[in-house]
This record gives structure tokens, sequence and C-alpha cells, in this order.
């Protein structure tokens, strides 16, 4: 296919996309669900139109995949407008932190003594498939900064947390994987100091105050000039900036983008304390600032406030990262479907069985037994863990780092066949567990 091609099939595909929506957001089978269906239909099972190889093109997967994670996580930050002491916050932590570590432990042991891979490979395979995905989180996180459900507050701080508890796991494995196996007690001081230490606070750190400091920034002087331009530019300036210089320091750049969202709304709300509007006194406590301006009617504010203008900004933000979000999140299923052809491995459904039914169900109600969450909703959280783009991600982020061989090729084949177990899987079970959740509730 050429260049002409190309772009007459995509954009075929966006329309189609958009003008079915409302039938798709009705159907069983989720948007993403779709997605990887056309990929597989375009690929080499069926028409053969399109052969991509995602290890081949590790290095292009790796930066395109870095970018949905990335604006994903920036977007998830910036939706949570929630106190640090909220339950949500705290079962966020447990999800991303003491969870997470038995989950990759459980798929470790189960990928050794069931596929028969060595130790390191083993820990390479849980790393990648044990977080919940930013990107598809999507489909269960909250939807605004209004959103003050509990389950969806709990998926998504965990969804913005976990990169910081799976990728120093995954470099951990390379480097056991590149030494025989073995580690010495110098090595793995080094790992943890920088790995996880470092790279957990100064990431966080880095984000924040990038986040914050930019927010106040812009609110300043887009008040004082009177000038109300789109902000798009805002929110990828702090994507990039956010991302690039926590990688520059040697921090997480992917929590570092989640912590600039994080950041930048916190500006949000201390605009709003330091100078609220009249009928924000009046009427108790404020709404986030975005839902307080309409944005088709920037240049006609009949007075110009700084929640005015820090609404603007966080607005252009979210559409702006929304949008970025969606189209990279759609072209990377495309492309898994694409690849899956190549990249089939049954024995990854076992893995994924494991892994669904028994091994994270384990891990999350183990951690949120002494917790004061309902059970429904302990359960629906031991289900709720899609695999998705991040995985993609840490896949080609480990063959870039000289994770090569038989043995290599076939865990990551095993992965990427449970990623797409999981696209489907909870895709498909998403709105009707919801739907009972909140039948239960009432």
């Amino acid at each position: 296919m050429d260049f002409v091609t190309w772009t007459a099939v995509f954009g075929a595909l966006l329309l189609v996309m958009s003008l079915s929506y409302g039938w798709i957001s009705r159907s069983v089978v989720p948007l993403f669900g779709l997605y990887l269906l056309v990929g597989i239909v375009c690929g080499p099972w069926v028409l053969n139109l399109l052969n991509i190889d995602i290890v081949k093109y590790s290095t292009i997967i790796a930066h395109v995949s870095e970018v949905a994670m990335a604006a994903s996580l920036f977007m998830t930050g910036l939706k949570i407008r929630m106190p640090f002491r909220s339950a949500g916050w705290k079962m966020g932590v447990l999800l991303a932190g003491p969870a997470m570590l038995l989950t990759v432990g459980g798929i470790t042991l189960a990928a050794h003594y069931l596929l028969g891979i060595s130790w390191p490979v083993s820990l390479a395979f849980a790393a990648i498939v044990a977080p919940t995905d930013p990107v598809l989180a999507s489909l269960i996180a909250i939807n605004d900064a209004r959103d003050d459900d509990s389950l969806r507050l709990s998926l998504s701080s965990e969804a913005g947390l976990n990169d910081g508890t799976a990728l120093p796991l995954l470099a951990l494995a390379l480097l056991l994987f590149h030494n025989g196996g073995e580690i010495s007690s110098a090595e793995l001081t080094h790992w943890f100091t920088l790995e996880v230490l470092w790279a957990l606070v100064a990431g966080v750190i880095i984000g924040f105050l990038l986040g914050y400091a930019t927010g106040l920034m812009a609110t300043h002087f887009r008040y004082s000039q009177r000038e109300f331009a789109p902000s798009d530019f805002i929110a990828l300036s702090l994507i990039a900036l956010s991302y690039a210089i926590a990688l520059a320091f040697g921090a997480s750049g992917f929590l570092a983008a989640f912590a600039a969202g994080i950041g930048l709304r916190s500006a949000e709300l201390k605009v709003q304390r330091h100078f609220p509007d009249e009928d924000e006194k009046e009427n108790g406590p404020a709404l986030p600032a975005e839902t307080m301006v309409n944005p088709h009617q920037r240049h006609g504010f009949a007075e110009t406030t700084r929640v005015k203008a820090i609404g603007l900004i966080v607005g252009d933000a979210l559409s702006f990262g929304d949008t970025v979000e969606r189209l990279f999140a759609a072209a990377l299923i495309i492309i898994l479907g694409i690849t899956l052809a190549q990249h089939w491995q049954p024995d990854g459904l076992l893995i994924a069985a494991l892994l669904f039914i028994v091994i994270r169900p384990a891990a999350v109600y183990a951690v949120t037994g002494w917790t004061s969450t309902p059970r429904h909703q302990r359960i629906a959280l031991c289900w709720l863990g899609i695999r998705g783009i991040g995985s993609l991600n840490y896949i080609a982020y480990a063959w870039t780092h000289g994770m090569r061989g038989d043995e290599a090729n076939y865990m990551m084949d095993c992965a990427l066949t449970l990623v797409v177990a999981s696209v489907i899987v909870h895709g498909i079970s998403v709105n009707p567990l919801m739907a009972l959740r909140r039948r239960i509730m009432q």
C-alpha cells in the first residue's frame, strides 16, 4: 500500500468509527475491541493488506507508545481532583504497590513453572503484563474532574502510579538477564537506589512542580494580558517537558507526566481558593474551573477573572490530551491486531486465565482485606485490570535493551497474546460489570 492508500484507509476508518459511535457504545464489543478486529482483518490472517512486525519495528513502537502513555497519564492526573488523603488515592497506592508486587510474583512463578522459561525472562514477562494500562483503563477510569466514583478513582490512581512499580522490575529483569541470572549486592543496591527510589521520587517531584508552576504562570499571564488564545500548546509542552526532563535526570518519565497533570490541577485548586468568584462564595465548594467557562466564548467575557483563565487552560488541556490519547490508542491497537498473526502463542492464554481469574484477584483481595472498601467494590477491583498499550511499550523496551533470543521471543509472543485476550475479555465485561455494580449500590 502506498501513502495515498494508507491515508484513504485511515480517513475512512476514522469516519466510520465517528459516524457509528452511538451504535458502537451500545454494542457488546467495545471500541478498542473493534480497533483490534480491524487490525486482524487487515493483517496476514484475513486480507493481508498490512504486515507489521511489532518486534522488528520495536524502536518506533516504543516511541509511539511512549507518547500515547505520557499523554494518557497526564490526562489521568489532570482529571483527578481529590485530596491526597482520600480513599481513592490510598486504594490506588495499595493496588500499584503491594498488589502489583504480589501480582508480579505470582506471574513470575507461573511463567517459570508452567512455561518453562528462566527466572529473568519470567520476571520480565510478569513486569510486562502485570500493570493496569493507563490508556485502555479510560474505559473504567474517571470521566472528568467532577467524577467522585471511588472505584473509578482507585483504578485511575492505580493506572497512574503502577509504572513506578513495574518498570523498575523490568529493569531488574534485564539486569539479571544480561548477568546470567546472578546479581551482586553492589548491583542490587545501585538498581534500588537509582531505578526505584530516585526514579520514583524525582519523577513525581519534577512533574508536579513543572505542572504546578506552569499552571500558575499561565494563569497570571493570561489574566494580566487579558489574552485567552487556545492553550493546546501548554498541555503539549507539559507532556513533552515533564517526560523529557525526568528522563534526562534518570527519573521516571511516565510518573513525571502523571504528576504534571496533578500539578496543573493543583494550580487550578489554588487559584480557586485564593481568587474565588462571587458566586463561588455564595454557592459553597467550587466546581472545576473548566466547567465554569465556555471555550467558544473565550473572547467575550464580560469580566475577566483568574478562575476563568485557569478554567480555559485546563479545559484546553483536557480537550487536546483526549484527542491525542484516542488517536494514538486507536493506531496502536490496530497495529496490535495486525501483528498478532506473527506473534500468536496459545500458551499465553493459560497465563492470561491464571492472571485474570486467580493471580490478580488474590493479590488485590489480600491487600484490600483490612480496608473498609465494600465487598462488591473489592471484587470489581480484582477483575478490572485491563492490559494494553503499556505492555506494548514494555515489550519494545525489553527488546531495545537487549532481551533477545528464542526464549525472549517466546515470552514476548505470550505477552502479546495475553494483551489481546485482556483487550477482548475485559473490554466486553466492563459495561455489564459496571451496570451490575450500579444495581447493587441502589
